[in-house]
């Protein structure tokens, strides 16, 4: 794949190292830890393998990737594998996205309390979904969802909501039939919203009395329960966005779509356009536009850009993706398993190959792990470079 012309790494590299001086004390170590490995992915300091082509002999050094979850570079791979995972969890149903999205002033109370109000916001969008599909008027039975957190807009301001993915329908409560919505219809929108607002507002609060938030800055009179009681006043009234969108065309259509959101940092280095003396340019998408309105370009100083793309490192070792329901992991197995003999889907059957076809055919299954752009015959590594150790020329011929 072709490097693109601009990625977040070389803003970092140009502009991270005055930027972590002038902010010192005020950065995470999570924060710094994304910055240092955004920078050193796919170059020398984390070494590499000298390959060559099997077919053309080209030789090329290819370096490790950092693995960082919040790096541009390395989500592709990482969602693939995922998603192969994810294959033999699908149903033929109708699929449902719906999106959970925090209020403005929540999100920022959010901001202060990431990983208490993230997980929040799974826990009691997850129990929305399932305490309206379980009620008879609406469904009546026990579904499945999986959620995936983003905390960014277009224009990587900090946005915080939650994209769930839901088969159309779940298991009747005496668990002897399946349970189908309407057709084009999962579940009333409105009734989603009131839920909502009243379960979050319920759960922050007893968190506040638990003094399990902390509050900075604007926020600092919060700590007192009156102020923070009358805080919350307006957004017992506001509207609570959640969205749901029409059904997916079908399993595979469901597969596609989640490669685009499992997987999503805040800013893809295609969406980069130009770092020049005016700052840093991208494009974004405004959704309060309408038609071709809605794409834009948006110019940020270098230190604004690297501030905004910041606010979304996730805490260290939270999940943002996560299951639920009749999907949860520890049941997921027998509950897909129970959904498929009630929906009449004959399981694929396992093709059993005695040892020795198994050693004829097993070691040409999988593809190989690099592959020539030139050619496209697999490539094989010549020797290994350690952490740190530069190419100093082109590999010996």
């Amino acid at each position: 794949m072709q490097r693109p012309s601009l990625e977040v790494a070389d803003i970092f590299l140009k502009h991270g190292a005055a930027w972590r001086d002038s902010h010192r004390g005020h950065l995470s170590l999570s924060q710094l830890k994304v910055m240092s490995a955004i920078e050193q992915c796919r170059t020398a300091a984390l070494g590499g393998h000298v390959l060559r082509c099997d077919g053309c002999a080209t030789e090329l050094v290819s370096y490790n990737s950092c693995r960082n979850r919040h790096c541009p570079k390395c989500q592709s791979a990482a969602a693939k594998r995922w998603l192969d995972a994810r294959q033999a969890d699908l149903l033929p149903v109708e699929y449902y996205h719906v999106v959970f999205t925090l209020p403005a002033p929540i999100a920022d109370l959010a901001y202060q309390n990431k990983a208490e109000l993230y997980g929040l916001l799974f826990d009691v969008a997850a129990q929305v979904l399932q305490t309206i599909a379980a009620d008879p008027k609406h469904l009546g039975a026990r579904i499945g969802a999986t959620l995936v957190l983003h905390t960014w807009g277009s224009a990587l301001t900090h946005h915080p909501h939650v994209h769930g993915i839901v088969p159309g329908g779940g298991l009747a409560p005496d668990g002897k039939s399946w349970v189908a919505c309407r057709v084009g219809f999962f579940l009333p929108v409105r009734v989603l919203s009131r839920l909502m607002r009243r379960r979050f507002i319920e759960e922050l609060l007893r968190l506040h009395q638990a003094g399990r938030l902390r509050f900075f800055g604007e926020l600092a009179a919060l700590a007192d329960g009156a102020s923070f009681h009358q805080w919350l006043a307006p957004m017992r009234q506001c509207e609570w966005v959640v969205y749901a969108k029409r059904p997916f065309a079908g399993p595979q259509a469901v597969l596609a779509y989640l490669s685009r959101y499992t997987h999503r940092v805040a800013i893809s280095n295609s969406r980069l356009i130009a770092m020049d003396e005016r700052g840093v340019s991208f494009r974004w998408k405004d959704y309060r536009a309408k038609g071709s309105t809605r794409h834009k370009t948006m110019t940020l100083a270098p230190q604004e850009f690297m501030r905004r793309f910041l606010l979304h490192v996730l805490p260290s070792g939270f999940h943002r993706i996560r299951h639920y329901g009749l999907l949860a992991n520890g049941t997921r197995r027998d509950n897909l398993a129970l959904a498929r003999e009630l929906l009449d889907v004959v399981p694929a059957q396992a093709t059993t190959l005695s040892k020795d076809k198994q050693a004829d055919v097993l070691p040409n299954a999988a593809p190989p792990t690099f592959v020539c752009r030139h050619c496209g015959h697999a490539m094989t590594i010549l020797h290994c470079l350690m952490r740190g150790q530069a190419i100093r020329a082109p590999p010996a011929s």
